[in-house]
């Protein structure tokens, strides 16, 4: 049996987490600083230099890459989980401010560039577990670079500096100069102590003309921003999740909520991908963009696909699509056409949610075009298609939300479905511990961080539902997983002790959907601190499937270092392909049973007793 692990958190991480909620308990602002030391203090795997005066370009990177551009320019950030707490608490219309986003993290933000205000809406308390140390890194590490450059403020004329020296903050208007020579950044470099790996991190945490605008506001500006939680109640998180709803509900016309639903957590693109054939009907144009734009140089891995007569072409274009359709040149026809494509295979996108920035997918099993599909889903008899078409089941595919919005959102589907819940599938990523980038996980045993329960339940995947279709990776099924609270909210001997637990796979989201899923089978809350078996009662499949982008012990790979790109499509689809797959065999099973009951003939009462 096993057991729940011992308090991994360790003291600095737990003063963290508490000295975080108690300094959001003011009903004023609190200055980003309060909470540098204890940030310095937990060791945190992805700031660990963060006390140092050296600078941690990767960490920076990490966190420039999860906050909007304008985050140097930002003096008050403001949290809120919809636009009526934002309205309660003095801030009216932050809809109607200009929209900022991140690269990398899904979050509705908006910014007031004459007050210097950043609006941002959080759908749960992982939210401000991962804002806030990111906001806090930036913060230290730019502090960091403004004072290099401060103090070597006579060799850096070319980047047209203003005469003021203070700390104050002082507006700069944009730069029109050109980009610097390759002297000049050579200059910057030495001055910044930089290796030119990091230099060039830096370069791609600034990109185009972020870079020399933020290294003239840093040379000049010290960052000292103010935080205000404006609504931390739970009332509060279900109400932006009902909202969310209800907008699902609006936008799908067909009676969502009386119909029977497979839940999918993934993402908005592999699974519509396998199923609507739009990749398939545009295969000559994508593949003449990538000929003649050779973006990411994907020329040259299609020249390597076509002359080893390669299994991965089709990943090959669904990751070059991706591009295709965001290419200005080409993006407003073949946007065009993926919406016709994906109605007419009986998906219903919902691109801009209210409240939480989760996109969905509605697609409705019987109005699916079997020709169309992905070779890799098998093939189906007749029979089988025929009892496709008269299926009445959605799937619900949403982009995966972060952290605890996992539960609010499952508990929301839940309960507003009234018909049968047939299925929960999960896929994402996350960090191993034993293996490396691509390798697959399949957990039966969570570990769940915020409720520190340990949920053991049937996995309805295995090693040899998805190893067919990874070409680069390795599949590990009868995983122990560990859902943390933030990526930042861990350091190395919080892993070493999972580790030494046989813990492997670290990610944010099953516990809370496992947490959702208990709620949905039993009458009354998740509980707190158990080992929860829910391996026997769970009356519908639960499927998980993380695939790894961090290896953050050997630190071969961390998610500081680089994205997964193109190398990461071949887990995604590994993890796609029997999530499909599982869903149609499932529909057809359920079909065949209510053929036969229909079909059944009826005997007296008193022939059945």
């Amino acid at each position: 049996m096993d057991r729940t692990p011992p308090t991994a958190g360790n003291e600095e991480i737990e003063l963290y987490v508490r000295t975080i909620y108690s300094l959001l308990r003011s009903t004023g602002p609190i200055r980003l600083r309060s909470l540098e030391e204890t940030h310095v203090g937990m060791n945190s795997s992805l700031h660990y230099r963060a006390g140092s005066p050296e600078t941690e370009m990767a960490a920076l990177s990490y966190a420039a890459m999860r906050l909007p551009p304008c985050f140097p320019d930002v003096s008050m950030v403001v949290l809120g989980q919809m636009e009526e707490v934002f309205s309660r608490r003095g801030y009216p219309d932050v809809e109607s401010w200009p929209r900022v986003k991140a690269r990398a993290r899904r979050r509705k933000m908006y910014f007031d560039t004459d007050r210097r205000i950043l609006a941002a809406f959080i759908a749960s308390v992982s939210d401000i577990d991962d804002m806030i140390p990111c906001m806090v890194t930036y913060q230290i590490e730019w502090n960091k670079l403004h004072d290099k450059l401060l103090r070597n403020r006579s060799d850096l004329d070319f980047l047209g500096l203003p005469d003021a020296t203070s700390f104050a903050h002082t507006a700069l208007s944009e730069s029109s100069q050109p980009p610097l020579t390759t002297n000049e950044l050579e200059v910057v470099r030495s001055v910044l102590e930089l290796t030119p790996d990091d230099f060039e991190r830096l370069q791609s945490a600034w990109p185009g003309r972020y870079f020399v605008e933020n290294l003239r506001k840093a040379a000049t500006n010290r960052l000292d921003v103010r935080l205000n939680v404006l609504g931390s109640g739970l009332s509060d998180y279900r109400k932006a999740v009902q909202i969310w709803w209800q907008q699902l509900e609006d936008d799908f016309s067909n009676d969502l909520t009386h119909r029977p639903v497979y839940f999918v957590s993934s993402n908005t693109h592999s699974m519509v991908n396998l199923l609507s054939g739009f990749v398939t009907r545009l295969k000559a144009e994508i593949v003449s963009f990538v000929l003649a734009e050779k973006p990411e140089g994907l020329d040259l891995e299609y020249q390597r696909l076509q002359e080893e007569h390669h299994d991965q072409f089709g990943n090959f274009l669904y990751y070059a699509s991706r591009l295709y359709l965001n290419h200005p040149r080409y993006a407003e026809r073949a946007q065009r056409m993926l919406s016709e494509q994906e109605a007419a295979a009986g998906s219903v996108r919902v691109s801009n949610p209210r409240c939480l920035d989760v996109e969905a997918q509605l697609i409705e099993i019987g109005k699916l075009v079997p020709e169309w599909f992905d070779g890799r889903l098998g093939r189906f008899s007749q029979a089988d298609l025929e009892l496709l078409h008269q299926s009445d089941a959605l799937i619900l595919n949403i982009d995966y939300p972060l952290g605890m919005a996992a539960y609010h959102v499952l508990s929301q589907v839940s309960t507003a479905v009234s018909g049968d819940l047939l299925g929960v599938y999960i896929m994402g990523k996350a960090a191993t511990l034993n293996g490396r980038v691509g390798d697959v996980m399949i957990p039966n045993v969570v570990y769940d961080e915020h409720s520190k329960n340990t949920f053991l339940f049937r996995n309805c995947f295995t090693a040899q539902d998805v190893a067919p279709f990874l070409n680069y990776g390795t599949v590990f099924d009868n995983q122990k997983g560990v859902t943390v609270r933030g990526t930042f909210l861990q350091n190395r001997d919080f892993m070493h002790v999972f580790y030494e637990e046989s813990y492997t796979d670290i990610e944010m989201e099953a516990g809370p959907y496992l947490s959702a899923i208990y709620e949905d089978i039993y009458p009354r809350r998740y509980p707190l601190n158990e080992i929860v078996n829910i391996f026997i009662n769970a009356p519908y499949d639960i499927g998980i499937l993380h695939y790894a982008s961090d290896t953050p012990i050997s630190r071969r790979q961390t998610l500081l270092s680089k994205s997964m790109s193109y190398f990461g499509v071949d887990a995604t689809y590994a993890t796609s392909i029997p999530v499909v797959r599982r869903i149609l065999q499932q529909e057809i099973a359920r079909q065949q049973r209510l053929h036969q009951h229909d079909t059944a003939p009826h005997q007296p009462v008193s022939a059945i007793a």
